[in-house]
């Protein structure tokens, strides 16, 4: 359960970092 929180955690961060390359591309 604890892996799995992590992974979504993970998951989320990385959409964000594409979201904030994206809008600054």
């Amino acid at each position: 359960m604890f892996l799995m929180d992590i992974l979504i955690s993970m998951i989320l961060i990385i959409l964000l970092i594409i979201c904030v390359l994206v809008g600054v591309a």
